[in-house]
Order: C-alpha cells, then sequence, then structure tokens
C-alpha cells in the first residue's frame, strides 16, 4: 500500500522532516523522499513529498494519522468525516482531539480554519457548515457534527516573527546553571516586541510570589502596565491581601523571619475582612484595601481570574468555584495573548499551559526543575524554562524592562 503526503513549512529548523521519518519507521512504514525544497532563508517556507509505503491498509491508516499531527496531508487530501455526538457531552468514538497548532478541517472542497487554538478539544461543524469550532466535550451536545479520524484535518506550526529564532535558540533544555543574563535580556526584548505588537501580556502567578517578599515588585509591574492580565488562584490573592492589611505572608514579617502574635490567623481575618466588604474591588473602594497585587489590578483596571481550588481556605468572594466556570473565563482573558509568564504555580501553570495556543510564547519560572520540565513537555515550540525563584526574577524583569 502506497500513498504520497506533502510537507510544508519550517521543515530544517523545526526538525519537522525529521520528526515525520522517524514516525513512519516507528509505525512500520518505509519513505521515499519524491521532492525536497529548501527555502533560501530562515523566513521561507520548505516543502517536501513523501512516498510512504506500508505492508497493509492499516498500517498505511496508522502512519497517516501518525504524520497528520506534524502536519503531514495526503497529496490528494480526502474530506473529514464527521458523526453525530450521541448524548450531551459525550463525544462519537475516535474523535479528532486537537492540538494547539493552527488547524484546518476540509469540508465540502473547502478548507475551513479552525478559529480556537487549544489542545485536547473536539472539532464541531457549526449549524451553518461554513465554520469549524473546537470544543470542550462538556459544551458538545447530542446531534453535534463531530470531525473523528485524522482524515481531512491539517495542521500547520504557526510562521515564525522576528526575533524568535533567539528565543527559541535560549530556550534549549532546562538547566539550574544556564546563564540568567542572556535569557533574562530575550524575555526583556520579547515583552517589548509583544507590547508594540498591540498583544497582551499575561502572568499566571502562586503564592510564592508574596511569600518572597515580591508581591511589590509584581505590584509595580501592574501598575506601570507591563502586566495585562493576571491568573492565579485563591492563595496568592489571600497573601497578598493578608500582606497589605497584617504586612504578613503566612504569619511571617515579609521583611522579617519572626512570626507574628496569632499570625497563624492573619489569610483568614484578611479573607473575612474582603468578604465582609463584599469583594476585592469593594474593599478597595471602601479604602480598606490601599495597596498590593490585587489593590494594583483593580485600579488599573486589569483583569484577573482567581480559579479556585479544594484546599482554599475562605475562600475571597472572586474565586471561582466551578472548575468548568474557571476553565470558560480563562479562555475569554486569553483573547490577544502573546506572552505568558508562569511564576511559582505548579496548578495554575500547567491548567494555563492546556489553554493556550502554540503561537504564544510562555516563560515558566520555578524552584522546582521538575516543574519547569513538566511546563515545557506540554508540547510549545516557543517554550522557556527558568530554574530560579519567584524573587530573583521578577526583580530583575522589572530593572531589565526599567532600563
Amino acid at each position: 500500500m502506497e500513498q504520497q503526503v506533502v510537507l510544508r513549512g519550517h521543515l530544517i529548523d523545526d526538525q519537522i522532516l525529521s520528526r515525520v521519518l522517524d514516525a513512519i519507521a516507528k509505525l512500520g512504514a518505509e519513505h521515499e523522499i519524491v521532492q525536497l525544497t529548501v527555502g533560501r532563508t530562515r523566513q521561507d517556507l520548505s516543502e517536501a513529498r513523501l512516498q510512504v509505503t506500508a505492508p497493509n491498509a492499516e498500517v498505511l491508516s496508522q502512519v497517516l494519522e501518525g504524520v497528520a499531527v506534524l502536519g503531514a496531508e495526503p497529496v490528494v487530501p480526502m474530506p473529514a468525516c464527521l458523526e453525530p455526538a450521541p448524548a450531551d457531552g459525550v463525544l462519537p468514538k475516535s474523535f479528532y482531539a486537537t492540538t494547539n497548532l493552527p488547524t484546518e478541517v476540509l469540508i465540502a472542497g473547502q478548507w475551513l480554519t479552525v478559529i480556537e487554538e487549544e489542545m485536547d478539544l473536539a472539532l464541531v461543524l457549526a449549524p451553518e457548515s461554513d465554520r469549524i469550532r473546537a470544543l470542550p466535550m462538556t459544551e458538545v451536545k447530542a446531534g453535534d457534527q463531530v470531525v473523528v479520524g485524522e482524515q481531512g484535518v491539517r495542521v500547520s506550526y504557526p510562521a515564525r516573527e522576528a526575533g524568535e529564532h533567539t528565543f527559541r535558540f535560549m530556550s534549549s533544555g532546562v538547566s539550574a546553571e544556564k546563564p540568567k543574563g542572556p535569557l533574562l535580556e530575550q524575555i526583556v526584548a520579547a515583552v517589548h516586541r509583544i507590547k508594540q505588537a498591540g498583544k497582551k501580556v499575561l502572568l499566571v502567578g502562586g503564592p510564592a510570589i508574596v511569600h518572597t517578599g515580591a508581591g511589590p515588585i509584581l505590584e509595580e509591574l501592574i501598575r506601570k502596565g507591563w502586566i495585562d492580565v493576571l491568573f492565579a488562584g485563591n492563595a496568592l490573592a489571600a497573601h497578598d491581601i493578608e500582606q497589605a492589611l497584617y504586612g504578613t505572608s503566612l504569619g511571617v514579617p515579609v521583611c522579617g523571619d519572626r512570626p507574628s502574635r496569632a499570625g497563624h490567623a492573619h489569610h483568614l481575618w484578611a479573607i473575612n475582612a474582603i468578604r465582609e466588604a463584599g469583594s476585592i474591588e469593594g474593599a478597595v473602594a471602601s479604602g480598606l484595601l490601599q495597596r498590593g497585587i490585587m489593590h494594583a489590578c483593580v485600579t488599573h483596571r486589569v483583569p484577573f481570574v482567581l480559579a479556585g481550588s479544594i484546599r482554599d481556605d475562605g475562600p475571597l468572594p472572586e474565586v471561582i468555584t466551578d472548575v468548568l466556570e474557571a476553565q470558560g473565563t480563562m479562555r475569554e482573558q486569553l483573547s490577544g495573548v502573546g506572552l505568558a509568564f508562569m511564576v511559582g504555580t505548579t496548578l495554575h501553570a500547567i491548567a494555563t499551559g492546556n489553554l493556550l495556543s502554540a503561537r504564544v510564547f510562555t516563560v515558566c519560572v520555578d524552584i522546582n526543575p521538575g516543574v519547569v520540565t513538566k511546563l515545557r513537555d506540554r508540547g510549545s515550540r516557543q517554550s522557556l524554562g527558568i530554574v530560579m525563584d519567584a524573587a530573583s526574577f521578577l526583580e530583575q524583569l522589572a530593572k531589565g524592562l526599567d532600563t
């Protein structure tokens, strides 16, 4: 059994061609490069045509499915297969699961672009039949026409942006020994590029930002307009407010190391005070909350999403305790984001990473190398991992942006 497939993109620099050839061999088939045209510059696209030979139809089908996620498509593509969803929140067997790469679906001879670029969703044909949507399983309704299998689906790698090569070069590997100076210079340059392009900068933060004394630094970054959206949990907001009201984080003075009297209750008192005020915004309006990260978000109209957890105290009034609602709100706020910082949080960083398009630069900072590696393994080709404590990173980032 034979079939020709074609590849287009930055096949050499992004190692797409080698990955496709490896996939063909691992699945038990053989290949022949029929044609290969390599771009002359870094901006030029390359194109390759491969003849795939398999011992039987089943292996050939597996190979075509395996290389499709890498952007390979049949020379003569077949239309996508559609099947109705059997019930609300239930997908047909073998439904196509999306990647975070730009995706198109062949319907009635026309390639339809999937607007949403997010991994692990289903592709659903809209009722008007001229649009394909990527939807979470929970949003699919009985009878919705869902794409099944890889046939008629093609993915591509985002076009390389100016300055991306250096950023990607610096992102190779995760190491605590990697020199931080050049990394931070590239990050600062990336922030400026993103801002100049009119895109937004997201920060996903954990309570370590407050515990390490970096709360005022993040507060200043927000006030100066460098951060456009904040994702966090109940903990970051609660301890930020605790610091603003009592000068402590987890009962320990941020400027010292001796626990305060009854300090173990400070974060609970802080949450209670905000609940009494009705909301964080209400506490700012009343004058109760006069400084801190959350104060800066409210006064500078920086949207924030606080997603709840089973371990939360309180929680604060703005915390979204329904996980599906929190996920949906996060998706809404990701519109227009070009760069995401993930600092000192495992749960929220991974959750956000799963929602991001491959077009979004991600910078994951954590003192635990395992967290950084896990984020980089999520599949983004535009991710940078730095093993570093939250305070040091934010301090150096702020200095770089101020110069």
